[in-house]
């Protein structure tokens, strides 16, 4: 416990150690940690995080970690989530190697240049640098055509910010994309305010129907309410035939009363 109190006095802020690991997992080994969640735990160093060499989950988000020197040893790491902290240099995301999806919303990259050392993980697919929902994004964000050039930069991204840019869906997206810049604002001259956008069926449209018993179902309740009725005619003639037996046999003499 005093380790792990000057650990969080340390530069203001808490650093992983393997005892703070250990209790996160349940795991004695630090190897054997294949999936990791410290989110929103003050974390500021990463420590020996390191020495989890398996790791392929990795969710660091909320914390405020600017340095990530640690995370290079991790070549299994296919997830990681860097939301809400302080990142601004890269570097070592270069050397994980299996990285595929990569969260880095509300971070300092303030330039394509500082991501041009990722360039070379080749299974990178998703890579998020704005989340509208949550509010966060980064400063290079601010760029009106920074997709463009990420998409440029990574031709093998099929998401950016979480939304398709290759692959099912990206047809789609680009479609959406183009309408609301033909009906954004400034879209031409003279251009009207929009209208209140009306609903394009019934409010009611979307509700399930009551459900419906097919006729197939009724004739299976049907039959299956014969067969009851059948079976409980049946116990009630075996309830007979078991107490006239019993009283056939009681009527019987004993055997062992005759005297010879």
């Amino acid at each position: 416990e005093d380790e792990e109190e000057e650990d969080e006095e340390e530069g203001g802020g808490v650093r992983i150690t393997p005892q703070l690991l250990k209790a996160s997992t349940g795991e004695f080994a630090l190897e054997s940690i294949l999936l990791l969640r410290l989110r929103g735990r003050g974390i500021a160093h990463l420590g020996c995080l390191g020495d989890c060499a398996n790791l392929e989950w990795l969710d660091l988000s909320g914390n405020a970690i600017a340095q990530l020197g640690p995370l290079a040893a991790l070549r299994s790491l296919a997830v990681l989530n860097l939301s809400q902290n302080r990142v601004a240099s890269l570097e070592p995301l270069g050397s994980c190697r299996n990285l595929q999806s990569l969260n880095l919303a509300g971070n300092l990259v303030s330039s394509l240049q500082q991501l041009r050392c990722l360039t070379g993980l080749r299974r990178l697919e998703s890579l998020r640098l704005r989340d509208p929902l949550a509010r966060l994004a980064n400063p290079l964000c601010a760029t009106p055509a920074y997709r463009p050039a990420l998409a440029d930069m990574f031709p093998g991204l099929k998401a950016i910010d979480g939304e398709r840019v290759t692959g099912r869906g990206s047809e789609l997206y680009r479609l959406c994309r183009d309408l609301d810049s033909s009906l954004g604002p400034g879209a031409g001259p003279g251009t009207e305010a929009p209208r209140a956008v009306r609903p394009w069926v019934e409010a009611s449209f979307w509700e399930p129907p009551p459900p419906r018993r097919s006729s197939i179902m009724e004739e299976a309740y049907k039959q299956f309410g014969e067969v009851l009725r059948e079976c409980r005619e049946l116990s009630r003639r075996a309830d007979d035939a078991i107490a006239q037996a019993e009283r056939a046999l009681s009527g019987r003499p004993d055997p062992n009363s005759y005297v010879f």
